[in-house]
Order: C-alpha cells, then structure tokens, then sequence
C-alpha cells in the first residue's frame, strides 16, 4: 500500500527535520522551502508566491505547514508576508489541487498574553514563593490572547483554517505547539511550563497526520507533561490517544 504523500513547508527547521528523520518510514514526505535541503523532492520557492508554490501541491494528501518566520515576533513586515500572506497561499494550494488535510502548526503564543495575569505569570517567571498549590488550566475554549504580532499571525491562521474547512471542505488541526528545542532541554525558566519534547513534538504530528478523516476542525495544544504547564493538553490526549512522557522538572539549568 502507498505511503500517504505529505508535503512539509519549512522543512528545513528544526521541527520539519525531526518530523523527516522520526517519520520518513511512514509517509511519502516532499517539501517547499525556500532554502535547499537534502534526502526528499524539494520544491525550491518563496511561500508569498503563490504562482511559485502551487505545483508543490499536486498529488498531495495532507499538508504540514511548518513554515513561519519567527526571528523578530513584533517584526510587521516579515510576518505579514510569511505568516499571514504565506499562510493564505498554502490553504488556497491545498483547495486548489483537492488537499484533504491541513496541519498547521499554531503556537502557544496565541494564549501567552494569559501571563499578564496571576498566576501564570509567576508560574513563567519561575516564582515558586508566589505560586498556588494549583491552578486552573487554559484551553481551546478560552479566549485568544496573543502575546506578540508572531503570536496574532497563528490565530490569524486558526481561523482562517476554520473558514477553509467549513467553505471547502479541508480537514485543518491546529496545534498550540509549546517550546521545542534543539538541546531538546529548557534554555530558560520560562521555558518550564511550555517545553514540549522532540519526541512527544513527532508524536502529536503523527497522530494528526494520520487522525480519522471524520475529524474536520480541531485545536489541540501540545506541551509535555511538565509540572508547571498551565494549558491543557487532555483534548489531544482524548481524541488521538496522544501521551506526552517528556517532563521539563527532569532538567535543571
């Protein structure tokens, strides 16, 4: 039986690496970057062009969208053109050539902004003295509350899967991803509650790429089971079997 063909934009960085290198046995991977990358089909173009990137899409089942600039987060310029104007070329690829599915990586920083209250500000800034004993997580039904332009341009990437799956018929999850990183360790104290691991990061991209096509429209935050996390992961955990093993307290800097 075929491998289903996923096309990975951004596949240079690091979560299109980790994805390539965990899940190449599975999927019939391709990708559009603007750089060069070596080991699968490349389409070589600039995500703003949408005249650039439509051939990429041809015969393809499912999209990872990892691409996003990501340098300066309150950089207008450069957001507007990948993450917002990008964003939009790729759904409107994935209609134009009958992509089923759209799996778009959102961030945490669609939420981050819940940090200018207590005590997820404290819980961020790793002032233990100040925290409760507990406190009430946050989910996919509370509020947006975008944390930086970065963090404005993965809602507006939420929602504009929204529209395309309930106008056109895409199947789009969303995942919140928390903090990935190279060392695969927190770096910095705020990184505690977001650290989301290299494996349980493959993991939930697996389990989206490959969920029940019954699924049309979901947003599913993905953090390890860290002690200090605050946002809610059971949703992912309820509808994929996800089950996060990666904890950020097993690290000290």
């Amino acid at each position: 039986m075929a491998k289903p063909k996923v096309l990975i934009t951004g596949a240079s960085g690091l979560i299109g690496g980790l994805v390539i290198k965990g899940l190449s046995e599975k999927y019939d991977f391709s990708a559009l970057n603007r750089s060069k990358i070596q080991g699968i089909p490349l389409r070589q173009a600039d995500i703003s062009n949408i005249d650039e990137i439509l051939p990429a899409f041809e015969g393809i089942d499912t999209v990872l969208h990892l691409s996003a600039f990501l340098a300066d987060v309150n950089d207008w310029e450069n957001t507007n053109q990948v993450n917002i104007k990008g964003t939009y070329n790729v759904f409107e690829a994935a209609r134009k050539h009958g992509v089923s599915r759209v799996v778009f990586a959102s961030s945490g920083s669609t939420m981050l902004g819940y940090e200018l209250d207590y005590p997820y500000g404290h819980i961020a800034r790793g002032e233990h003295e100040k925290m409760p004993d507990d406190w009430e997580l946050v989910d996919y039904k509370d509020p947006v509350r975008p944390d930086s332009l970065y963090g404005v341009s993965k809602v507006f990437g939420e929602t504009l899967g929204r529209y395309f799956s309930d106008y056109h018929g895409i199947s789009v999850i969303n995942i919140r991803l928390g903090a990935v990183l190279d060392t695969d360790q927190p770096k910095l104290v705020r990184h505690y509650p977001g650290y989301l691991s290299q494996a349980d990061c493959v993991q939930m991209i697996d389990l989206c790429l490959s969920a029940p096509a019954s699924i049309k429209f979901e947003i599913l935050d993905a953090i390890s089971n860290n002690k200090l996390r605050w946002r809610d992961t059971s949703r992912a955990s309820a509808l994929l079997g996800w089950n996060p093993v990666g904890k950020s307290e097993n690290f000290k800097l």
